[in-house]
């Protein structure tokens, strides 16, 4: 019994060997995520079925007197019995691929068997197919996991070699020497089965965890580089994203050769036969046509589908992307390969990944334009209105003056054209400099002074070293305007307004005070957070200001807004000094 054990781990070492082989082979892991189609099955029943065969020919032979010959079985005679190790192959065929793969593997095995003859034919025969079935059944059981465990495979190899057992004893019930035989085989092949079996699905989890180590090193590599891509992805023209995108994946990926191209024709390509695969090439792939129809990759394993017109080419494989945007396929990217064998699951994994990546980053980009666009817009119709009253007050005005003062409606004209030219100027541009803001501040001072001068006295002062600081265009006059219209409303004499911008390390801080009714105990807590109205007039100047500042500057600019304790009001903001305000404009 120990020397028949012993040449039966010997050789299920060597089956084992082979089967690790397996485990390497392409296809093999569509039966390890039961993921395959009827021909996958039948080629998955031939190759556990030559499994199983080559289990046989690594058994042994065992003579009536239970003498072990020790040579590989390639025949056997009359009143020889062979031990074959075909059930481990079998059981493993059944757990993978079900009762249809244990079934078939086992019916090919088992003809073998029956082929070779000798002692216990028929039990040698049906307990391959027999083996196969359970195994597949069984295999129903853990059908949530991936791979059944080591521990539970020991348990189930168990069963196979004394079912094997039964079965000798059923169809050669009145052999004499046939309990002697079994009593010398039983315990030696339920543990090498076992163990066998143990060892295989031992191989085959380690097999999966390198394929989810190559599956989480493609998707790492392929958010580093969708993440890389994104310069390139907001580019304006699409030559130059494409050029940009093909040199990022040609130099990361290192692969034969990649391309990307719009739905007509190649916008770029890199790597090998660069000098037929030219820029401005047409499209005539019918798999790249697929691609763009279907919007499902493709894969071309040799150079007739690549349809390439140098015969020569290098290239004779492909992987073809299509890039999804607005859920219309509006390019490819095309991964060339020297061979089909380099096309491994992991560079279609890879590929795959990174076709939904930039695909989504384009879409992001997109709807983030849009949203700019959008933005920007509101942004231009909210900075571009004009109080048609004091444009109409100003010209009359200047007609008036034109008859006492020639000199001073020249200079208040000069303010009214450098204030409306600085209004229709506000749609050109997000943020101006602080020096032209405090121009356009001054020229509506000395309009408002000239027109209310009995009435107020508006002073301005500014610290030194803020011109370089931007801020939103036409954010300070609203506010003069505002103490104007309604602070000083009623006052008729001895009414101020005091506009001050002052500098600290971080900052620029705007203040505007005056002194006069201050705001409404209603409205106070409102004042700039909506476009509210009270005593039949338009509170939308400071919400409007509010708003800029903040889609502008970020909340922490907002306006700050209060009544003085000695009368008046008080409207305040800041926004950041020198090299963040900076940043923000680019």
């Amino acid at each position: 019994m120990t020397h028949l054990t012993i040449v039966l781990f010997e050789r299920l070492g060597l089956l084992l060997v082979i089967a690790f082989v397996l485990t390497r082979t392409p296809g093999f892991r569509s039966l390890l995520y039961r993921e395959y189609s009827k021909m996958m099955a039948l080629m998955h029943i031939g190759v556990f079925g030559l499994f199983g065969i080559a289990g046989t020919i690594a058994g042994v032979v065992i003579v009536d007197d239970s003498t072990v010959i020790r040579d590989f079985v390639w025949s056997v005679e009359e009143g020889q019995m062979v031990v074959s190790l075909s059930l481990v192959a079998i059981v493993i065929a059944g757990l993978l691929g079900g009762p249809v793969v244990g079934l078939g593997a086992g019916v090919i095995s088992g003809a073998y068997l029956f082929y070779l003859g000798g002692i216990g034919v028929m039990a040698n025969a049906l307990v391959n197919p027999l083996t196969g079935i359970l195994a597949g059944w069984t295999a129903r059981f853990f059908s949530q996991e991936r791979v059944i465990s080591s521990l539970k495979a020991l348990f189930i190899g168990v069963f196979p070699p004394v079912l094997h057992m039964q079965l000798l004893l059923i169809f050669e019930p009145h052999r004499e020497n046939m309990i002697a035989i079994i009593n010398a085989i039983g315990l030696p092949l339920v543990l090498s089965n076992a163990i066998a079996i143990a060892i295989f699905t031992a191989m085959i989890g380690i097999v999966l965890r390198e394929q989810e180590n190559e599956a989480a090193m493609a998707t790492k590599q392929a958010l580093a580089i969708a993440e890389e891509a994104l310069p390139f992805l907001k580019k304006d023209s699409s030559r130059e994203m494409a050029a940009g995108i093909t040199e990022l994946l040609y130099e990361r990926l290192k692969l034969a050769a990649v391309s990307v191209t719009n739905k007509t024709e190649v916008l770029a390509h890199k790597g090998l036969g660069a000098n037929h695969h030219r820029e401005g090439d047409r499209l005539t792939t019918s798999l790249s046509r697929q691609a763009l129809a279907s919007k499902q990759m493709k894969i071309a394993y040799s150079h007739s589908e690549i349809r390439c017109v140098d015969e020569d080419c290098p290239l004779q494989a492909a992987i073809i992307i299509p890039i999804i945007e607005a859920n219309d396929a509006t390019g490819l990217i095309k991964f060339y390969f020297k061979k089909a064998q380099h096309i491994r699951p992991v560079e279609v994994m890879l590929a795959q990944g990174l076709g939904q990546l930039i695909s989504n980053q384009l879409n992001t980009i997109a709807s983030d334009k849009l949203n700019t666009h959008i933005r920007d817009t509101e942004l231009r119709n909210l900075q571009a209105q004009i109080n048609p009253h004091f444009l109409f007050n100003t010209l009359h005005l200047i007609a008036a003056l034109f008859r006492k003062d020639p000199e001073k409606a020249r200079h208040i004209t000069v303010k009214l054209a450098h204030f409306m030219r600085f209004n229709i100027g506000l749609v050109s541009e997000s943020l101006v400099s602080l020096e032209k803001e405090c121009e356009h501040v001054k020229a509506y001072i000395a309009i408002i002074q000239t027109r209310f001068s009995s009435q107020m006295d508006i002073s301005f002062s500014v610290s030194e070293g803020i011109s370089h600081v931007r801020i939103p265009p036409s954010t300070i006059q609203p506010l003069v305007e505002n103490s104007v219209q309604h602070g000083l409303k009623n006052i008729r004499s001895g009414g101020e307004i005091a506009v001050s911008i002052t500098k600290s390390a971080e900052h620029v801080h705007v203040t505007v005070r005056d002194n006069g009714c201050g705001f409404p105990a209603e409205v106070l807590d409102l004042a700039g957070r909506t476009a509210l109205k009270y005593k039949q007039n338009k509170g939308a100047g400071l919400y409007n200001v509010n708003q800029r500042l903040i889609s502008l500057l970020g909340e922490q600019s907002h306006l700050s807004i209060q009544n003085c304790t000695g009368g008046g009001s008080e409207i305040s903001f800041t926004i950041p000094n020198e090299h963040a305000i900076e940043r923000l404009s680019e």
